[in-house]
């Protein structure tokens, strides 16, 4: 079967990983476009799901036959499912080796047998995979030498996806998305400063900056990330690679001065720890958005301002019936 021939009216998506915090805005998305979606996770009972959405426990003595009866219900697919983060890589990097790699790899094979496939969206990492650059902001032309083991093990599968593309015809689409931030990401984890700081501030717990600004990082809310997500799956050229930011850089520091009257409207303090500088996290990272604007015409919706005043009410409605966990889920 030709890959191409398959229109995209009526299809059925696979999101692996679809359960998580970027996830279930790109179920929500392709369901706003008259899409089925089979969502693969690793939770019994998974929160937040849209209704209509077919979800399938991907047991791990299971091997991939889970994931293998999600394959071939669908036409295309979304793999958002990874288990690490930058900081986690970093205490672990023969770990963060061995869980992202050898699983990822065997899903391209399996994908690659496939060919009722029409189009395979990989979410790589466009906060990492760069490294330390003075270019901004970042094309997709602009080399990678990562500085954490998870920027690395990316790196490296979107090479193992172009193999594919070469050698097995897979049609897939790696995505390099910046910092997604929004309502319902989990605060106090290894990943999600703007979740972190607006509970910290409503909580009134100590936040922790690395370096006196911080980081200068692209900050994207999760339901244009979404929606950069979907473009790339309808429009992105296979083979290809497409960052998926705002184009705008912020320090942490200036997140914080946005808050700030908020903060104050609410009768909040904030108080922060400086700390050294981590060697893992690149100082400065802002994305060049062109190449995936031009493909498909996508633009981001929100500005920070429109993002960050939704995501602290959302946040301040949440803290109103019981204080955040520090718990990372």
């Amino acid at each position: 079967m030709d890959r191409s021939s398959i229109a995209a009216e009526g299809v059925t998506t696979c999101v692996i990983g679809g359960a998580g915090f970027i996830g279930r805005a790109v179920v929500t998305e392709l369901l706003a476009r008259g899409r089925q979606v089979v969502v693969v996770g690793r939770n019994d009972s998974p929160i937040g799901l849209p209704a209509g959405v077919r979800y399938l426990e991907n047991f791990i003595e299971n091997g991939l036959e889970t994931v293998r009866e999600a394959l071939e219900a669908s036409t295309e697919v979304i793999d958002l499912a990874y288990s690490t983060s930058p900081g986690t890589s970093f205490d672990d990097p023969v770990n963060d080796l061995l869980v992202n790699v050898p699983e990822t790899v065997r899903l391209f094979e399996l994908a690659a047998g496939m060919p009722h496939l029409r189009k395979f969206v990989w979410v790589s990492s466009g906060g990492t995979v760069y490294g330390r650059t003075p270019a901004i902001p970042i094309s997709e032309t602009h080399p990678t030498f990562p500085i954490s083991p998870y920027g690395i093990t990316k790196l490296a599968l979107e090479k193992y996806a172009h193999m594919y593309f070469e050698t097995r015809q897979l049609p897939v689409v790696c995505v390099r998305p910046a910092n997604a931030y929004g309502e319902g990401q989990r605060p106090y984890g290894s990943q999600g400063f703007v979740a972190t700081a607006i509970a910290s501030i409503l909580d009134q717990r100590e936040l922790t900056l690395y370096g006196e600004h911080g980081t200068v990082r692209d900050y994207l809310h999760v339901m244009d990330m979404a929606t950069g997500i979907v473009a790339a799956l309808e429009a992105g050229e296979p083979g290809e690679v497409y960052n998926l930011g705002s184009g705008q850089g912020l320090t942490n520091r200036q997140v914080l001065e946005l808050l700030a009257p908020r903060a104050e409207a609410m009768g909040r303090s904030l108080w922060t720890r400086v700390q050294p500088a981590r060697p893992f996290d690149v100082p400065a990272n802002i994305l060049d958005c062109g190449k995936l604007q031009k493909a498909s015409g996508w633009q981001p919706y929100l500005s920070i301002e429109q993002g960050l005043a939704k995501t602290w009410e959302w946040y301040a409605a949440q803290s109103l019936a019981e204080p955040f966990s520090p718990v990372v889920v």
